[in-house]
């Protein structure tokens, strides 16, 4: 095995111990995006030279006693949204091709004062418009997509080019690559991490935290991220407990809702027939099933995109009156929709927000966590642009996979994705558990109670 091919914790434990250099491991990182990105293209910008030098000053600091914590001397990837002192930030658009960053993101700095390594900037969606990432490729099949808008991200520490990648997810941005590349990918509750210095998309329902290989490195991983920013208007003033002390409680005495409506809707049968045997992993582990009708189900896409479409469309304007030329023609067209949204509707789409953000809230008060598929669909082919359900029943790709991650960016709850099997192709399928408000542990906990009694999570792409 290739130290590229660890997980943070056994990295972390062994360059703890010195049986692991942090320059070996981020020069073997660097070895494998110089093996695969002629396939994948997950990055936009790789940073050897940088990342090298910082892999040497870490482990100056280990040998002379300066252990900063498991992150120290571990290869990060960045999604091209987050500023990285000294480098673009794009957003993979042409129409930020001249930005450089002048100093680091609130997630980067705190990364940085961590120990990790930036190893370059990773693909998005256009401005995280979407949920293609058109320039990068999925790595279990380079003819399909790796979802978005957090797609190179995805891409890369599926394949090993990092142990970690930074995502976004307004509309699902995080578990959608993070479903589809076969990862686990944690969005934190609305205001857990800061968004300083991250290009938006819609400010009231952005969110930033971790994709990882592991349920244990997406915890470790939001120990560095979390905590208060007054730079950022919607950081929330909640304590940050330890994400680790009761990661293998397991989860007897859980009591988890399993979704009557919405989530099973339009499903494909394999997807269906992953989920339900994992749920009964669950159960059969100790945890209680309660089914839960989920609230407001007809209006959640309403409000999704009745409050995206303007927001979006409300920062990009004055970029889009001087460069629109310079958009892609998908991104381009939601953007001009988006002038077209009254402030009556989209008012009315905040006033529904608050009113399924009390729903779930009740909802909650009788579980602990939701648990349902990350996604209705394994990943689409390049090209493709709908699926077909049993019954006949077609949807757009956008709608099908946003429809099932959009109730945790309208409500803003935590939300994890968790490997849980694979289609008759061999695509990955993922298990999506949904929480409490700032109960990031609680769903930390369910994700990992299943990680630990199946090895779903420890197969890699044959790339």
């Amino acid at each position: 095995m290739q130290p590229s091919e660890l997980t943070i914790a056994e990295a972390a434990r062994q360059i703890e111990q010195r049986a692991l250099s942090p320059v070996d491991l981020v020069q073997s990182a660097l070895d494998r995006i110089a093996e695969v990105e002629d396939r994948l293209n997950a990055f936009v910008v790789v940073t050897a030279d940088q990342a090298l030098e910082a892999a040497r000053q870490a482990e100056q600091e280990i040998t002379g006693g300066g252990y900063r914590g498991p992150l120290h001397g571990i290869p990060v990837g960045i999604k091209d949204l987050y500023d990285v002192a000294g480098l673009p930030t794009t957003s993979s658009s042409a129409v930020r091709s001249d930005h450089r960053a002048t100093e680091d993101s609130a997630c980067v700095a705190r990364l940085r004062d961590a120990g990790a390594v930036v190893v370059g900037k990773t693909h998005t969606h256009e401005f995280a418009y979407g949920v293609l990432t058109p320039t990068t490729r999925n790595p279990w099949d380079t003819g399909r997509v790796p979802g978005g808008s957090s797609g190179g991200s995805g891409a890369a520490v599926a394949a090993g080019e990092c142990l970690v990648g930074m995502g976004t997810d307004t509309g699902g941005s995080i578990r959608i690559p993070s479903s589809v590349c076969g990862t686990v990918g944690l969005k934190p509750t609305f205001g857990r991490v800061s968004r300083y210095g991250i290009t938006s998309l819609c400010w009231s329902l952005d969110h930033a935290g971790p994709l990882t290989r592991t349920v244990r490195d997406a915890a470790l991983s939001l120990q560095v991220l979390a905590g208060f920013d007054a730079r950022d208007p919607g950081s929330a003033k909640e304590p940050v407990p330890d994400y680790t002390a009761d990661l293998d409680a397991g989860v007897r005495g859980l009591t988890l809702g399993v979704p009557t409506n919405y989530f099973f809707d339009d499903v494909d049968p394999e997807v269906e027939s992953a989920v339900r045997e994992a749920i009964g992993v669950l159960e059969a582990q100790g945890a209680t099933l309660r089914d839960v009708e989920i609230p407001y189900a007809d209006q959640m896409m309403a409000v999704e995109f009745g409050v995206l479409v303007p927001e979006a469309s409300a920062y990009h304007q004055e970029m889009l009156r001087h460069s629109g030329e310079k958009y892609t023609e998908d991104v381009r067209v939601f953007l001009d929709a988006g002038e077209t949204v009254l402030a009556t509707q989209y008012i009315k789409a905040l006033r529904v927000r608050t009113l399924v953000q009390q729903a779930f809230r009740r909802a909650f008060e009788g579980i602990d966590a939701l648990v349902c598929p990350t996604l209705p669909a394994a990943a689409a082919a390049v090209g493709q642009r709908t699926f077909t359900f049993p019954g006949g029943r077609e949807k757009a790709v956008i709608d099908a996979w946003v429809g099932h991650s959009a109730p945790g960016n309208v409500t803003g709850l935590p939300a994890l994705s968790v490997p849980c099997g694979f289609t008759s192709g061999g695509l990955p399928i993922g298990l999506q558990v949904i929480g409490r408000p700032f109960d990031e542990g609680g769903v930390l906990r369910v994700g990992q109670a299943y990680e630990t009694a199946t090895d779903w999570g420890s197969r890699r792409p044959p790339l």
